[in-house]
């Protein structure tokens, strides 16, 4: 029979034809048991992308691993919210759903190289995901399972972005002949992928091999140290303290955006110390890994502002700013996880009086540079969503914010950042690199080079950066 509609309307919400509609699909426990693949898919994407953001030295895939952890946890936390809506108590979602797909996302997190780790999780793992998404959306019933296909619709689109920046990154790093020494790895991806039935477990195996670990058959161990590539060329100078520039009320305010734009490249440091807590914490809810893997995120973002704005003010950063790693460093190797987060959160609170990130967005705004502008804006922004992140997690487990507070203070005076040892191990020279930074400013822009500016030398040597003294120990 011809469906009736009032004056050609478009039947059935615009959802799906008739026809569609009418389609035998899945079955609810046939859904639940794909969407849970998807969901423990994300959750084993986003702790490859963290675990090995920390020690991955080349800073661009320190920025997308920031961003694609960032989107696993999201699209994890709304799949989760579909199974629960399912006839599923107990859910079931932190149980291995089966044996071969999680040895394949253990042998990923274990490759020993970064060309390896690309290709198993964007030429495996992501097209895998995005296949059985799209499997996903062209077998079920569009109307009856329509709340699944909005989760997988939207998943679906930002995965796909993760496959395309995948794509560029492997056809940057990965050459014929090396594609070709690491062709019998890879078969073996894929032949785990098979062993469970594909990544949506729809498929039939009928193979005979065992499942087989090479490369976690000893176990992966985190790595906290951070790495940076070799356009870092000096990672453990602190010979320019930037926060008592920008506080200094005799110099000017324009040549200071050049200073908040170290600041905001500087915080590459913060997602490592952010995913060496994730990584390092055990037994939370799924709730604090989201947040804290969207503040991970945002400090990527402030980082590449940074970016932004020297490539805006045409300054080859690499060769006019050293950019320092010895926060994450000294706290990543120093500080249990709890310890980190509670350094982390007592920044954050300085960061909230008129004196931290409204001054800072004040300077931008003065600076006359509509950019550090916007991006003091949005920092500023983003640091009350952290402070916040930060009452909700870590506060109520110390117990108030008065204790929580003198605790991150404490914490943060026992970091030994051994300016001294630094220099006599010859790591670095402390290099007054700003004269150079600013010279080359005030040539592009076409200014007068002025001499009380261009004379700044303050260090870090006895001074942190929120302006207080150093202790004998610290």
């Amino acid at each position: 029979m011809k469906a009736n509609s009032y004056r050609g309307l478009p039947s059935l919400a615009g959802v799906a034809t008739f026809e569609q509609g009418a389609k035998e699909g899945l079955s609810v426990e046939e859904c639940v048991s794909r969407l849970k693949r998807f969901h423990w898919a994300f959750r084993r994407l986003h702790q490859i992308f963290v675990h090995r953001l920390v020690s991955e030295p080349i800073y661009e895939l320190k920025m997308g691993f920031s961003l694609h952890a960032h989107y696993c946890a999201e699209h994890a936390t709304a799949l989760r919210s579909r199974v629960s809506e399912m006839r599923e108590p107990p859910l079931g979602l932190d149980v291995v759903p089966n044996r071969a797909l999680d040895i394949f996302f253990d042998e990923i997190l274990s490759a020993p190289s970064t060309e390896l780790l690309l290709l198993g999780v964007y030429e495996v793992a992501v097209p895998a995901l995005s296949a059985a998404l799209k499997k996903h959306l062209e077998v079920t019933n569009p109307i009856v399972d329509h709340p699944s296909v909005r989760v997988c619709r939207f998943a679906l689109l930002e995965v796909e972005e993760m496959a395309q920046y995948g794509a560029r990154c492997v056809s940057g790093m990965i050459s014929g002949e090396l594609r070709g020494e690491l062709s019998a790895t890879l078969a073996h991806f894929q032949r785990l992928l098979a062993q469970a039935g594909g990544l949506d477990g729809a498929e039939a195996y009928s193979g005979e091999e065992e499942v087989e670990r090479l490369l976690s058959s000893g176990g992966y161990e985190f790595d906290p140290v951070p790495k940076r590539d070799e356009r870092f060329k000096d990672p453990y100078n602190m010979g320019v303290h930037a926060e008592a520039f920008l506080y200094n009320s005799d110099i000017p305010s324009a040549p200071k955006a050049l200073m908040l734009y170290y600041k905001r490249l500087r915080e590459i440091d913060v997602p490592e110390v952010i995913a060496a807590i994730l990584a390092e914490t055990k037994e939370k809810p799924w709730g604090y890994t989201v947040d804290l893997t969207r503040q991970l995120w945002d400090e990527a973002r402030h980082a590449m502002m940074g970016e932004i704005g020297f490539v805006r003010a045409e300054i080859d950063w690499p060769n006019f700013v050293p950019i320092n790693f010895t926060w994450s460093l000294a706290l990543n190797t120093q500080l249990t996880a709890k310890e980190r987060h509670a350094v982390l959160y007592f920044i954050e609170q300085g960061l909230m009086p008129k004196t931290g990130k409204r001054f800072e967005w004040e300077v931008g705004i003065d600076s006359g540079d509509t950019f550090a502008a916007l991006a003091q804006d949005y920092d500023w922004a983003d640091e009350v969503l952290h402070a916040r992140i930060g009452r909700d997690w870590y506060v109520k487990e110390i117990g108030d914010a008065k204790q929580a507070t003198a605790f991150g203070d404490r914490c943060w005076a026992r970091v030994l950042i051994d300016w001294e040892k630094y220099r006599r191990e010859g790591l670095t020279q402390h290099e007054n690199w700003w004269p150079a930074v600013y010279r080359e400013w005030c040539r592009i822009q076409g200014k007068d080079v002025d001499a009380k500016v261009e004379a700044y030398a303050t260090d870090y040597s006895a001074i942190r950066a929120d302006l207080r003294d150093l202790t004998a120990s610290a």
